[in-house]
């Protein structure tokens, strides 16, 4: 796993950074029963209107379901194959299970085809198992990470990032995520032990504006070159960007706090995440 610079052939090249591929190992399409259609919205809503922008065109994709709960417990998968999933950064894992059932999940760092996973109680803590917060050592670096039992991981999902187990009291465990914030999570919920496949995906440069079309990303129009009835930092004379940094809709930018003061969630975060 890891990038390769190109030879700059032509312009698009020159500055592409490109993701080698080397730990996919099934090229020829995915797992067709886990696989179902994904249509576009190109930032419309349900009356046509554009809700967001910068959203449209792109190259047609199809869906891998993936497995998130991993609540197939006590019986053990081999990875059959690790493919690339074009709906997230992450590489998948395509999962043989004993009685004969295939799912996917997220490839944790270093998962290898012919590996035998397992999910549940009593599980050895080793990378690509899913265990209970409860049985995981502590200081131990996990990844797709339950907030309420039988949810489903929905915190580290991404390539590349991890948190890691750093105490225990009753019946909460202390998480330190990937953002630096340190948040109190119930010890029935599930992890995956290892970080997230394809860490190098932040190294990635895509070398030309048309490859950021091909993944459905439309021209971004920064906002100090609008005029003042279209973006708060709009306007000016010549050259002139003004103001202070906030979005479309007035939001501050850089530093201003966004999060409820009197959020109901705010008695689980132990430590703010870093500024």
């Amino acid at each position: 796993m890891g990038v390769r610079k190109l030879k700059p052939v032509t312009p698009g090249q020159r500055f592409k950074v490109a993701n080698d591929f080397a730990n996919v190992t099934k090229t020829d399409g995915p797992e067709k029963s886990l696989v179902k259609g994904r249509s576009k919205s190109g930032g419309r809503n349900n009356t046509g209107k554009m809700t967001i922008r910068q959203i449209g065109g792109g190259h047609k994709q199809k869906y891998r379901i993936v497995d998130f709960k991993r609540d197939k417990d006590g019986i053990p998968a081999t990875v059959k194959s690790i493919e690339y999933d074009p709906n997230r950064t992450a590489r998948i894992a395509l999962l043989y299970y004993a009685d004969g059932e295939k799912r996917y999940m997220i490839a944790p760092n270093g998962l290898q085809v012919g590996q035998v996973v397992l999910s549940g109680a009593g599980v050895a803590p080793e990378i690509g198992n899913t265990l209970l917060l409860s049985e995981i050592p502590l200081g131990t670096v996990i990844s797709c990470i339950e907030m309420r039992p039988g949810q489903g991981a929905v915190i580290s999902r991404s390539a590349g990032s991890f948190a890691q187990l750093s105490a225990r009291e009753g019946k909460y465990a202390t998480i330190k995520l990937p953002s630096g914030e340190s948040r109190m999570i119930l010890i029935t919920c599930r992890a995956t032990i290892g970080a997230v496949s394809n860490s190098d995906n932040a190294l990635e440069i895509s070398g030309k504006a048309g490859r950021h079309r091909w993944l459905g990303r439309r021209p971004r129009v920064r906002g100090v070159a609008m005029n003042p009835v279209d973006h708060p930092m709009g306007g000016g004379e010549g050259r002139a960007s003004g103001g202070h940094p906030r979005s479309r809709n007035g939001i501050p930018a850089k530093g201003f706090k966004t999060r409820t003061p009197k959020k109901e969630s705010n008695k689980y975060i132990v430590e703010r995440r870093k500024k």
